[in-house]
C-alpha cells in the first residue's frame, strides 16, 4: 500500500475512554463554571455549547474551529458578552478539565505503539477532532504517557477549521503532511467520524476496544481489532 503516514484518534483510541460520560460531565463542569465566573444559565449556557460545537463540527476552513465557536456565541449572546467570557475559558481548562481524567484509563500500548511505528520509519500524526484547544488536547495526550512532541502534526480547535467527518478535515492533513492520501492510514474507534477518511483515499483501521457505531453502519470490510491486531495489519499490509 507504501503507507508513509499513520493518522491516530485520541478519545477512544490511543486514550481508551467512556466517551459519553466524558463530553456529559465536560459540558456540564464547563456550563456551571462560567455560571459561577459570569452568572450563565447552566442550562442555557450548556445549549450554546452545543450550538458553538455544531458550528465547529460544520466549520469550511474559512475560519479556524475556535473562531467559529465564539460566533456561534456571539450570535446568542452578543459579541461583548462572548469577548468576556473568552478568557474563562483558558481558565476552565487548566483548573477544571484534568476532573475529566477520571473517566478515562490508562495503557501503555498506546505509547508503546507510536514508539514501535516511529522506529519503523513511519511518520505519525494525531487526528483527534479539532474541537479542544491545544492545552486540553495536550492534556489528554499526557493522560495516557505520550507527549505533543511525540506527533509531527496535532489538529486543535484553535489551529484548523475542519472537523470529522467532513473529508477536507482528512485533505487538509494529507496536505499538511506533504502527502497523498492514498499513502495514510487513518486509525480511530469512531464508525461515522474515522471511516469517512476512506473517501479521500486514505485506508482506515478500526481500533475496537473503545467502539463507537452509533448508526449500526457495517463495518465487516475495513480491517479492525485491538492494537496487537493492529501493529499485525501494518507489519502485514504498510510495506
Amino acid at each position: 500500500m507504501g503507507i508513509k503516514a499513520i493518522l491516530f484518534d485520541l478519545d477512544g483510541t490511543l486514550l481508551p475512554m467512556d466517551q459519553d460520560k466524558f463530553i456529559g460531565q465536560y459540558f456540564k463542569d464547563l456550563a456551571m463554571y462560567m455560571y459561577e465566573k459570569r452568572g450563565h444559565e447552566p442550562g442555557e449556557y450548556s445549549k450554546a455549547i452545543w450550538t458553538g460545537v455544531g458550528a465547529m463540527l460544520g466549520n469550511n476552513g474559512k475560519v479556524t474551529n475556535e473562531e467559529a465557536y465564539f460566533s456561534a456565541i456571539s450570535d446568542i449572546y452578543g459579541q461583548e458578552s462572548a469577548e468576556l467570557d473568552y478568557p474563562y475559558y483558558d481558565s476552565f481548562y487548566r483548573e477544571k478539565y484534568g476532573d475529566l481524567k477520571i473517566h478515562t484509563w490508562y495503557t501503555e500500548k498506546s505509547s508503546n505503539m507510536i514508539s514501535c511505528l516511529k522506529s519503523k520509519g513511519f511518520r505519525v500524526a494525531l487526528a483527534t477532532n479539532p474541537v479542544f484547544p491545544s492545552f486540553a488536547t495536550n492534556m489528554r495526550i499526557g493522560w495516557v504517557g505520550l507527549k505533543w512532541e511525540d506527533f509531527e502534526l496535532v489538529t486543535t480547535c484553535d489551529n484548523i477549521g475542519f472537523s470529522k467527518p467532513n473529508k477536507e478535515y482528512y485533505l487538509e492533513i494529507a496536505r499538511r503532511m506533504n502527502v497523498e492520501p492514498r499513502e495514510c492510514l487513518m486509525v480511530g474507534n469512531d464508525a461515522s467520524d474515522d471511516i469517512p477518511a476512506s473517501l479521500v483515499g486514505m485506508d482506515v483501521f478500526l481500533l475496537t476496544d473503545c467502539l463507537i457505531n452509533k448508526k449500526n453502519t457495517d463495518i465487516s470490510s475495513y480491517p479492525q481489532g485491538s492494537f496487537d491486531d493492529l501493529l499485525e495489519y501494518i507489519e502485514k499490509s504498510c510495506h
